[in-house]
């Protein structure tokens, strides 16, 4: 998670929008850790994998009303991330984290961002 989290800081950080195909990609390489990975997932890595599933999201729903061509692949990737969002909160949940300390060590993260 932690290169994914450093690539995400990246984009973050740029003042252009990033091209369809690398956006697709880095979703692709997210979901294909969580598939991998998730199970053996400590809680740390579980909350970044939360942090940026969420801006993936949040930045494909934007795209989807703005970019017609790509429109239905944005609204996918939208909604696999939700799914994974839930999965992962659902999941710390039954490790003893209440939302609001899952929502805090996400805010924390976007913070140090």
């Amino acid at each position: 998670m932690d290169k994914l989290l450093e690539k995400l800081k990246e984009y973050l950080h740029m003042d252009t929008e990033i091209p369809f195909e690398e956006f697709s990609e880095y979703y692709r390489t997210l979901i294909a850790e969580l598939n991998q990975t998730f199970g053996d997932l400590d809680k740390d890595a579980r909350v970044k994998a939360l942090y940026i599933c969420s801006i993936v999201q949040s930045n494909a729903e934007a795209r989807a009303k703005e970019n017609k061509t790509n429109a239905k692949a944005y609204k996918k990737i939208s909604a696999k991330c939700a799914f994974w969002s839930d999965a992962i909160k659902f999941n710390l949940g039954k490790d003893g984290m209440s939302l609001e300390e899952i929502e805090q060590a996400t805010e924390e993260i976007n913070t140090n961002i």
